[in-house]
């Protein structure tokens, strides 16, 4: 029996999946894959990418990418002063992507559309009343501007408060347009409740990030005699704010307090496209910055214990459910655990420098096999069992 088409529109090329949302996005499309002909329209903002683009041939019927040039796409994103539109809304909107999204929906006679980030929602607006949209928000965007806005100040702080309401205006007319709204947790669900009419709740579902158990596994034979010994491990893409946020601030005010007690401990930040910023730190006081690697595994596996130190954050932190599927104890911020309910005697909660910094050097002096940490997430969040629900809410006859 032939498969109904499917258009998936993704904001970023869904592999390799190395970085928080592509993980999200490749699994998505990896089961939405067994049950439709995927029509995938995405762009490509790291050149390293274009490298693997004939592997998504093995997901989908059809492939269309778009180079989009960040310095460019910044710049369009300033028209949205002159617009009254959001920076995300300008930073996306595309002719090429448009043209090719309305010529696949005609030529295919394609009703369902799968949204992957809602800015994506910007190529569907003229065809709204043909289509079934179920729109994957992952976490509240929005919600991510009103915090950069609290850290700030003069201009900076209006631009990103402007964004905050922009951004959450055009969430809240994707989620109208929108036959289901899917966050990355239950709680990430609640608060997009919040700013959204009584009668759009229903359409709001939880569907959580999962772990591939069998890439992560403490067991599997990894090469890591070339790796310098490793106390403390970060993982994430080092070019994503809110990781940046997190490194800068553990090196300032928790590694100063962990060297002080240990002299010799040290810190490896792992990731690729590594601010200047991030850059700074490598070489001082015990800290390493890797860039890009081959195998994030070998780093977390080579760690003592894997750290989370995020300030700003919404949804799910896969770093921490990698590194709980590494059997690793995991130092982690109330922000970066929000949504995992997982509450382990391997993964310590805390907020304050100080307390953050006892944390880790406990857990650098006790050196144990999180056992524990693995056995949640066998139990909990496979990829199988966490999207298993998700081709249901699409039309299988259209």
């Amino acid at each position: 029996m032939k498969k109904p088409p499917l258009l998936f529109l993704c904001h970023r090329i869904p592999f390799p999946p190395n970085k928080g949302d592509k993980i999200r996005s490749f699994n998505m499309l990896k089961v939405l894959s067994e049950h439709f002909e995927v029509y995938l329209g995405s762009f490509v903002d790291d050149p390293y990418d274009w490298q693997f683009t004939a592997k998504l041939d093995d997901y989908c019927q059809e492939v269309y990418l778009l180079n989009q040039n960040k310095l460019f796409s910044k710049l369009k994103g300033l028209r949205a002063f002159i617009s009254g539109r959001s920076i995300s809304e300008k930073y996306y909107q595309h002719r090429k992507m448009q043209r090719w999204v309305d010529k696949t929906l005609a030529d295919k006679n394609i009703e369902n559309v799968f949204i992957y980030s809602s800015v994506m929602a910007l190529f569907t607006q003229k065809h709204i009343e043909n289509i079934h949209q179920v729109v994957d928000f992952v976490d509240v965007d929005s919600d991510k501007w009103r915090q950069y806005a609290l850290s700030k100040s003069g201009i900076s702080k209006w631009v990103y408060a402007r964004e905050h309401i922009k951004l959450q205006q055009f969430e809240n007319k994707v989620a109208n347009q929108s036959v289901h709204s899917i966050f990355v947790s239950g709680p990430e669900g609640e608060l997009f409740k919040q700013q959204i009419p009584d009668p759009l709740h229903s359409r709001v579902i939880g569907l959580l990030n999962g772990v591939d158990v069998e890439y992560f596994d403490p067991e599997a034979k990894l090469s890591a005699s070339e790796l310098p010994e490793i106390d403390v491990v970060f993982t994430g893409a080092m070019d994503y704010w809110a990781n940046v946020d997190a490194v800068l601030w553990f090196a300032k005010y928790v590694w100063p307090t962990v060297r002080e007690k240990l002299p010799e401990a040290t810190f490896c930040v792992v990731g690729g496209n590594p601010t200047a910023q991030v850059n700074a730190l490598h070489g001082k006081h015990g800290i390493t910055v890797t860039g890009r690697v081959e195998d994030v595994r070998t780093y977390i596996k080579q760690g003592k214990v894997s750290v989370a130190p995020l300030q700003i954050a919404r949804g799910i932190q896969n770093k921490v459910l990698e590194a709980m599927a590494m059997a690793k104890p995991v130092v982690a911020t109330s922000m970066a655990i929000e949504g995992i309910d997982a509450r382990t005697d391997s993964i310590d909660i805390c907020d304050s420098a100080q307390d953050y910094a006892d944390h880790v050097c406990k857990r650098i002096e006790n050196v144990v096999r999180s056992a524990n940490n693995r056995e949640w997430i066998l139990n909990n969040v496979r990829w199988s069992e966490t999207m298993g629900s998700l081709p249901r809410l699409f039309r299988m006859d259209a």
